[in-house]
């Protein structure tokens, strides 16, 4: 069973502002660990976060496209089975964590 996949509007705009292929393989990615996004820890594709520097992200996930250098967070409503996109953003230095703080601040 594939959860279903929702963007807030912030990581829709981040999607549109990657190149074409880069796009694709976003959502590639994003539609392959819908299938599974639970924590690794419970069986799932899923990589949790927890306290980094100043920020607690304890609850959201993250996907890994390594050879992009992008990084997607999302967080899981478990009771609707639905995975929640956040942030697609590149990783660098602490970007993608400082834009979550925003976001998860709203």
């Amino acid at each position: 069973m594939h959860w279903i996949i929702e963007y807030i509007k912030e990581a829709e705009n981040d999607l549109r502002e990657l190149d074409h292929s880069q796009q694709i393989q976003v959502i590639k990615a994003i539609r392959k660990v819908s299938a599974n996004p639970l924590p690794f820890t419970q069986g799932g594709c899923g990589k949790p976060l927890g306290h980094h520097l100043s920020s607690n992200l304890v609850g959201y996930l993250k996907i890994k496209l390594l050879k992009l250098g992008i990084r997607v967070i999302y967080r899981l409503v478990e009771e609707k089975g639905i995975m929640k996109i956040i942030i697609i953003s590149v990783r660098e230095d602490e970007k993608v964590y400082k834009l979550i703080q925003q976001r998860i601040k709203k």
